[in-house]
Order: C-alpha cells, then structure tokens, then sequence
C-alpha cells in the first residue's frame, strides 16, 4: 500500500516531489461527456501557486501550467484515465545542503527515515506542500464533474494567526486575499503576518468549506461514512492537524436540545450536523473546518538532531510560506469535492446506475 491513490469508483493517483523535474496524476473513474480542459484546471492552479499572495506566501515562483496527456477528446472527457503533468521550474535545491543530515523540527524527516531509511531532503520531497499540486488538478476534474449534477464548494479562511475573520461570506472570498471570509479580515491579517515575520516565525489558521447542492443520501454505513472519508480526504494534507464538521466541538459542549436540528414539513430549522447524520447526506449545505498548523520552516534556531542521534541546532533557510493560507485553501476544496464526485457514483453503483 503506496498510499498514493485515493478514491473507490472516483479515483486520483498523483506522483512528484517538490525538487523532481514534475508533479502529476492520473484520474480515473470520471464519466464520460464532462466538460473539461485545460484552462478549468490551470484556474484552480492559479489560486494555490507560489511566487503570489503578498508576505505569506513563498517566493518561489512557480508557473504550474497543467498539461493535460489523456483522457480529453474535443473538450470533453472520453471516460478512460485523464493523465496530466505540472513541470517544476524554480527548484534552488542547493538551499537544503546544509540540512542534508539534519531533522527539522514539525518535518516529517525523521518519521521518513525511520519508515523507508532515507529522504529526498530536498524540500522534503513527497512530504513537501508541493505534492498538492496533484490534488488540486484532480479536484478540478471533479469539480467539472459535479457542475454536471449542481453540486458546488466553496471554501474561504476564518481565521489566521488567532484573529477570527468575524464572519463569513465564502462567495466573496475567491476575490479577497488570504481567501478571506469577511471583507476586513485581510487587512488583520496581513498585520499577523508581517509580525510574525519579524520574529521569524510562521502561523497556521482555520479554514471553512462549504458544499451545496448536495443530494440527500450520499454515504456509506459504518466506515465509510461521509463526514469520515470528508476527515480522511482533509487531514490526508500534511499541514492539517483536526477537522469538525457541523458545529464540530461545539457539540461537546451543547445539550442534546441545542444541538439536534429540528425539521419541519419544509426541512431542516438549523445545521449542526453539517448536512450529514449518521453518515449520510441529509441535502442540506455540507459545512467543514479544519486546523492548519504555522509552517514548520522557521527562520529561528531549533534545537533538533542529526541522523546519527546527535543534539545540534538548526535554522532553516530557503524559501517558504509563512502561513499556509491562502495556499491550502483551494487544496482543500479539491480534497472536498474528489470525496464528493466519488460518493455520487458509489451512489449510483448501489442503485443500479441510475
């Protein structure tokens, strides 16, 4: 088990690392006849590409033009594998010399090492935030796919260093920078930054996505509820450390009566189960959020150690986000509707193909 496919009937396989010559994938599962080319993907890869977004983001300028090798015939898809690759252009490998034998501090080096007993320390290689590339083009495939059946997502941040947007509006934060929920937050938040930047430092954030749309009925019993492959498919990126979906851990601390939501002949009165009970969709909006932790490369000294067990310090050069937003934003989206467009066609296997 590679782990490098994802999906049941909807399936994307991706391969790369950050410092290979490309990053890529393959999608398979996609039905025949949906609308698709390469500029619907490369608007999806523009959102999440480095070398833009002001102090958070790296320098790394990166072009990621997609370029679709199978799968497309005319503008639309043939319904056999979409191949396609994304080239890395602005690699500066030379960078991770010095921390060739080093473990960094929130990497996932050591955790490499101990698992196949080497690593690409070259910006992590697979580990690296780059290998969402992938992700996003295969979300993009999907996404046309669920245009098909009027099935949206959105996504937008809520929250950057501790300093909540105040409140969300996710139509307008395609448009905003940080992906911001609320038309202010982005002048808070680029404060944040730029202070966090001073100190040398980096800071996480929480962002909201949000599907509507969705038919009632999506969803497996037992193990492969939806709310559990939508919590798998987002903490499957690497800077994600939680996900709550509804009104998530608020629920803990609610009574039962607060938290059900009532219904009426016309539906539902409110949506704490973000649009899933017991696993299954209800046709309400689905509502998720998930914790993305400061970006582990920090220019302050860490004490860490080296391959051989020995205590020494580190302070990691290079070129890097200072917050992973706005970046994750669109990667999540993507996460979001793979689980989606795979979840309709189970459904549909199960009622005969209808």
């Amino acid at each position: 088990m590679a782990g490098n496919t994802f999906g049941v009937l909807f399936r994307l396989t991706t391969f790369g690392e950050s410092h290979g010559p490309a990053l890529g994938g393959v999608v398979d599962g996609c039905p025949a006849g949906i609308g698709l080319s390469e500029a619907m993907i490369q608007a999806e890869l523009d959102r999440r590409r480095p070398g833009q977004g002001g102090p958070a983001v790296t320098a790394r300028a990166e072009a990621d033009r997609i370029r679709l090798l199978s799968g497309v015939f005319e503008g639309r898809t043939t319904g056999t594998s979409i191949g396609f690759a994304v080239e890395n252009t602005d690699q500066r490998s030379r960078d991770y010399e010095a921390i060739r034998n080093i473990f960094r501090p929130g990497h996932g080096d050591m955790s490499y090492e101990a698992k196949y007993g080497l690593r690409d320390y070259h910006g992590g290689g697979r580990a690296s935030g780059r290998e969402t590339v992938s992700r996003v083009a295969g979300g993009a495939v999907a996404g046309a796919f669920l245009d098909t059946i009027g099935v949206a997502v959105r996504a937008a941040a809520v929250e950057l260093g501790g300093v909540p947007a105040g409140a969300t509006d996710l139509d307008g934060a395609q448009d905003r920078p940080f992906f911001a929920a609320a038309p202010d937050a982005a002048v808070k938040w680029e404060q944040v930054v730029r202070e966090a930047v001073s100190r040398g430092d980096t800071v996480g954030g929480i962002v909201e996505v949000r599907a509507t749309g969705v038919p009632a009925g999506l969803g497996e019993p037992v193990f492969d509820k939806l709310d559990a492959r939508l919590a798998a498919a987002v903490m499957s990126v690497g800077a994600v450390k939680g996900v709550e979906i509804g009104s998530g851990f608020a629920a803990a601390r609610a009574s039962g009566s607060e938290n059900n939501d009532p219904m009426r002949a016309e539906g539902f009165l409110s949506n704490n189960a973000g649009g899933i009970l017991a696993g299954i969709s209800t046709g309400q909006d689905i509502v998720l959020r998930a914790a993305v932790k400061p970006i582990a490369s920090i220019a302050r000294e860490q004490l860490t150690v080296d391959r051989s067990g020995r205590e020494t310090y580190v302070r990691v050069g290079g070129r890097h986000d200072v917050c992973a937003i706005p970046r994750i934003v669109p990667v999540l989206a993507a996460m979001v509707r793979l689980v989606l467009a795979d979840a309709v066609l189970l459904q549909r296997r199960m009622e005969g193909g209808q």
